[in-house]
């Protein structure tokens, strides 16, 4: 009797992200209000503008412009030399005006990439520009272990504060300058997530325009995952070439708002398994989005997901499209700082390091400046690039609290030897050798690393750094 046919499934993740970055302006995206929100009593940085009330006009920051079309360039992007922004409609509690002034169709950068360290190629689909959101916050008032107890929130006139359920919007936020980095769905693993992530944080921190701290909300991540099928049919016992569909998954899960990369990599790794049971079970995985919650170490369900007509997207009739020319944006290009895949493979080459100290001194700009600065100095004291690398990498040097010029200084100093009269150092030979009967034992009878021992012992009696190379001799001639 024949054996029954069975089908094996394997399925392939399919991860796209979205990456919110807030930019450092002085001010707002549409408005004058203080972009330093972080910390500050709540709706104390607020207009009419950002507050979305009736008859208040935007006006566009061009500084934030700017910034957006550096982050594409440095993303390998095309620039569009006419840009504009758009109307993302929708209604919810932290949107005053009823809809987000963002880009739809013309985004400042598109079709941009990063290559990982494997060589691959993540393609960004597009870099445009947009205005955040207010904050809102959730709890119970009267519960004292609540965030809104700390903020002393109170409750609407004539009801009661005792475990009121409630919400509260801050608006500090809202209209600060926001870009939106959006991949094609490239990733198969968490781990490409959590490298391109990191690289990404890199760079708009050597561009100087955001700070990416994301314990403070200035980078929030959002993957996109789905699951792609491999039918795999054994047939009359034998396996046949599986079967795999070129086509993208029907449908696609978004996790929002994740704040660190522990957690995007958690969030992806558990509606990788969620979802292969669901796919396990002959249905498919609901279009929808998701939160990652740290109590529970999962993702929950928020609300369905929109499709972009959902949004009725149109032309933003306030601000007129925006133009450049291709000499603005070679401007741009040339103000731009060295960016780190470029600084780490100058580093390589120009001064002999290997990968692992190169990768710890281009990690932040600031230390890779020093580190430059302290090799323009050690030149003329005969300090080696790999001296100062070694200094920096093995005493942890905090680049904003010292100077380049002290770190050579300590370097010079602690190569330097002390000179010595003869007759102290063989007073004290004298004496180690007397201590130390049995490692001189050891020598005599063939224990040739017994004589380091008694060198670090002659050693230790100074204060001050002296030549091993003559101690090592005279304890030899002592002892032959």
């Amino acid at each position: 009797m024949a054996p029954a046919k069975t089908t094996a499934m394997k399925y392939t993740p399919v991860i796209g992200l979205e990456v919110h970055v807030e930019l450092k302006t002085m001010s707002k995206m549409f408005c004058r209000c203080s972009a330093d929100y972080f910390g500050k009593e709540p709706n104390t940085h607020t207009c009419p503008v950002c507050l979305g009330l009736p008859g208040a006009l935007p006006v566009a920051n061009a500084k934030a412009i700017e910034w957006c079309i550096m982050i594409a360039l440095s993303l390998n992007c095309e620039i569009n030399l006419l840009s504009k922004f758009d109307r993302k409609n929708y209604f919810y509690p932290d949107l005053a005006k009823g809809y987000q002034i963002s880009q739809y169709d013309l985004p400042f950068g598109k079709n941009g990439s990063i290559e990982l360290k494997s060589g691959k190629k993540i393609r960004i689909r597009r870099v445009h520009m947009e205005e955040d959101t207010a904050k809102l916050t959730h709890g119970q008032l009267g519960d004292q272990n609540s965030e809104l107890s700390a903020k002393g929130g109170s409750a609407p006139s004539g009801k009661s504060q005792n475990n009121e359920k409630v919400s509260l919007i801050d608006f500090n936020r809202s209209g600060v300058p926001l870009v939106e980095i959006v991949t094609e769905p490239d990733f198969s693993e968490a781990g490409e997530v959590k490298e391109y992530l990191q690289k990404l944080q890199q760079i708009v921190r050597y561009l100087d325009v955001s700070n990416a701290d994301m314990e403070k909300g200035d980078m929030r991540l959002e993957p996109n995952i789905s699951l792609q099928v491999t039918r795999n049919t054994p047939h009359e016992g034998k396996n046949v070439s599986p079967v795999t569909s070129h086509e993208l998954p029907s449908y696609k899960v978004e996790v929002k708002n994740i704040n660190s990369f522990r957690f995007v990599e958690k969030a992806i790794n558990f509606e990788v398994k969620r979802q292969e049971d669901i796919l396990e079970k002959g249905q498919s995985p609901v279009q929808e989005t998701r939160g990652w919650s740290e109590i529970k170490n999962q993702t929950v369900s928020q609300r369905l997901k929109e499709e972009a007509n959902d949004y009725r997207y149109f032309p933003e009739p306030d601000i007129p499209p925006i133009r450049h020319t291709k000499e603005q944006i070679s401007t741009l290009l040339s103000r731009m700082p060295e960016l780190p895949d470029a600084k780490y493979s100058r580093f390589l080459r120009e001064f002999s390091l290997n990968d692992y100290d190169t990768e710890i001194l281009t990690r932040e700009k600031s230390l890779a400046d020093f580190f430059e600065e302290a090799v323009r100095v050690g030149k003329d004291h005969s300090v080696t690039p790999k001296q100062i690398a070694n200094t920096l990498i093995n005493k942890k040097v905090d680049p904003s609290s010292s100077e380049p010029a002290s770190i050579v200084k300590q370097i010079v100093q602690s190569g330097q030897v002390t000179s010595i009269k003869e007759e102290e150092l063989e007073k004290i030979v004298t004496d180690v050798l007397e201590s130390n009967q049995k490692a001189v034992g050891d020598y005599k009878s063939g224990k040739e690393t017994a004589i380091m021992f008694l060198v670090g012992q002659v050693m230790r009696q100074f204060t001050t750094k002296i030549d091993a190379s003559v101690v090592k001799e005279t304890i030899k001639r002592r002892l032959s």
